[in-house]
C-alpha cells in the first residue's frame, strides 16, 4: 500500500507539469528524444554508465532504461556552483538571513494558507503534536506556500550532484554519497510508477513539492492525509501538512516543548568554548549549562531535557552592534534542523510561523 501511494506521488507531480505518465517499456522512446546540446550529457561518462548498471542490478530495474535515464541527464555547472561553501572570512548575518524569509509577502501568504487549511492544520497538530505555526513556517520558508517549488529537472540535479559535487566542499564525500542515494531512490520510484524520469522538476538539490521533500523522504514520510487514495505533495495542502507533521514526529518532536529559551550570560562563569563545542546538538542539562555561565528564565530553568547554546552571528563581530544573538535550543529546535542542518534556517521557520500566528490572532 505504501509503495502504491509513493508511486502516486510522482504521478501527480508529472500531472502538475502536464507530462503524461508512461510505462517503462515505452519510456525509452521518449528518453531518446534529442536533448539540448549546450550541456554535457552523462551518457559520455564511463563512471555514470557503470553506476547505472549497478543501480539496475540492485533495484531490479531494466538496465537499458536506467542507462538512458542517467545518460540523458545534463551536467549542470550552475548546480555545482550553488553547492560551493561560503567564502572563508565572510561572517554569517542572522539579521540579513532572517529578512529573506520573514517579510510581508510570506506572512500574508502564510495567513491565507492557514485560513484556507485551518482544519487540516488543527488535525495534524492533534494527531502528531506539531504546532500549526511550525508546519506553516516550514512550507513558507521552503516554497512560499507553493509559489516556488523549483524549475530544475530532478534527474539533472541529482546526477550532477552525484558525479560533479564540488570537491572543495568540506563534506564533499559525504554529500556526494547522499545524492547518489537520492538518485537511486528517484530512479526506482519513477521506473516502478511508469513516470518519465526526465519530467519532474524541483530545486537545484532535487527536492520536490510544497515541502521540498527529497526522494528518500517521500518514501519514508509522505502520507495520504486527505485519504483520497494517493499522496500528492504538489497540489494537496492536506497531504503536505500531514507529511510535514509526520516528518517531525519521526524525528522525535515532543508535543508542548518550546523550541528555545532566551538567555543571558554570567561573564564570571562563562565557558564559551565548552558551550559551543557540541554545536546545535542538545547536550547540556539545565544545571550544566548554567554552571558554564548561561542564565535561563524561569521556564528555561524548569526545562527537563538537554539544551544547546545556539549562536546566530550578526556579521563582523568587531563592528559595533554586530554582537551575535544566542538562545538555548531544545530537542524540538534540533528536530527542525533535521529538515535543514542550520540554526539560521530553524530560527527562520520559528519566526515566520510565529509572525503568521500573530497575524492570525493566535
Amino acid at each position: 500500500m505504501q509503495q502504491r501511494l509513493i508511486f502516486a506521488i510522482l504521478y501527480v507531480a508529472l500531472q502538475i507539469i502536464n507530462t503524461p505518465a508512461i510505462a517503462q517499456n515505452t519510456t525509452k522512446k521518449q528518453l531518446n528524444s534529442k536533448p539540448s546540446t549546450q550541456y554535457e550529457l552523462y551518457a559520455t561518462r564511463v563512471e555514470a554508465m557503470q553506476m547505472a548498471d549497478a543501480i539496475a542490478e540492485r533495484r531490479d530495474l531494466d538496465r537499458d532504461w536506467v542507462r538512458n535515464a542517467i545518460g540523458q541527464a545534463r551536467n549542470m555547472g550552475q548546480i555545482s556552483r550553488l553547492m560551493q561553501p561560503a567564502p572563508k572570512g565572510v561572517a554569517k548575518n542572522w539579521r540579513v538571513y532572517r529578512s529573506r524569509f520573514i517579510d510581508p509577502v510570506r506572512i500574508k501568504a502564510g495567513v491565507k494558507f492557514w485560513q484556507d487549511n485551518a482544519a487540516n492544520l488543527a488535525k495534524a497538530e492533534k494527531e502528531y503534536g506539531v504546532p500549526a505555526e511550525i508546519i506553516v513556517g516550514i512550507i513558507g520558508v521552503e516554497t512560499i506556500y507553493g509559489r516556488d517549488t523549483g524549475s530544475y529537472r530532478v534527474i539533472d540535479a541529482l546526477t550532477t550532484l552525484t558525479f560533479d559535487f564540488p570537491a572543495s566542499h568540506p563534506r564533499a564525500a559525504e554529500r556526494q554519497a547522499f545524492f547518489k542515494g537520492e538518485l537511486e531512490h528517484f530512479l526506482s520510484l519513477t521506473s516502478r510508477s511508469g513516470v518519465d524520469p526526465l519530467s519532474p522538476r524541483g530545486s537545484y538539490a532535487g527536492a520536490m513539492g510544497l515541502p521540498q521533500f527529497m526522494p528518500s523522504s517521500w518514501v519514508k514520510y509522505a502520507i495520504d492525509f486527505d485519504e483520497d487514495g494517493q499522496v500528492d505533495l504538489f497540489t494537496s495542502p492536506a497531504d503536505v501538512i500531514g507529511s510535514v507533521a509526520n516528518y517531525f514526529k519521526s524525528f522525535k518532536w515532543q508535543p508542548g516543548m518550546p523550541t528555545y529559551y532566551p538567555v543571558t550570560f554570567d561573564a564570571a562563569k562563562l565557558d564559551m568554548d565548552a558551550l559551543m563545542a557540541p554545536d546545535i546538538l542538545p547536550t547540556f542539562s539545565v544545571a550544566s549549562i548554567m554552571a558554564k555561565g548561561v542564565n535561563l528564565n524561569a521556564a528555561g530553568a524548569a526545562h527537563t531535557g538537554p539544551l544547546a547554546l545556539i549562536e546566530l552571528q550578526n556579521g563582523d563581530p568587531s563592528i559595533a552592534g554586530n554582537t551575535p544573538s544566542y538562545v538555548a535550543g531544545t530537542e524540538n529546535f534540533y528536530a527542525i534542523t533535521r529538515y535543514n542542518w542550520s540554526s539560521y534556517y530553524a530560527m527562520s521557520v520559528i519566526d515566520l510561523g510565529r509572525a503568521v500566528a500573530q497575524q492570525m490572532g493566535k
